[in-house]
């Protein structure tokens, strides 16, 4: 089991979660607005020691922030390395296998996904979904 347990966005320490200085949220509208709709909730598993993730989650940080997000709403779940495989809090319950790996859910129910990488940005996919 991880020694890392959930946090909220505002709590978190990854590096990987440091909105990217470069996003440019007007370049973005129509993502970052569909990232701010009301009642929203997301769940993050990523990790510092990902090259997926340091990658692409700082851009969706951003994006995130540009939405103006409340970071009560995000929940962060370190990634650590276990000896078989990735290992972190809740990774079974919500068929996590992959990171970075993004859930948003309103009032309980899973409305989009993203997993480890695809045609567009984390948040440009969420969005679509959405």
């Amino acid at each position: 089991m991880s020694t890392h347990e959930p946090t909220t966005l505002a709590e978190t320490d990854l590096e990987t979660l440091r909105p990217a200085a470069d996003f440019d949220a007007a370049a973005h509208e129509e993502t970052v607005t569909a990232l701010s709709a009301s009642g929203l909730q997301f769940r993050i598993w990523t990790a510092d020691w990902c090259p997926d993730c340091r990658q692409q989650t700082p851009a969706f940080a951003a994006a995130l922030a540009a939405a103006d997000v409340d970071p009560g709403a995000v929940t962060v779940y370190p990634v650590e390395r276990g000896d078989d495989g990735k290992v972190a809090p809740g990774m079974a319950a919500f068929d996590v296998d992959l990171i970075p790996t993004v859930i948003v859910e309103r009032d309980g129910t899973e409305l989009a996904r993203f997993e480890e990488s695809g045609a567009f940005s984390i948040a440009e996919t969420l969005a679509r979904e959405l």
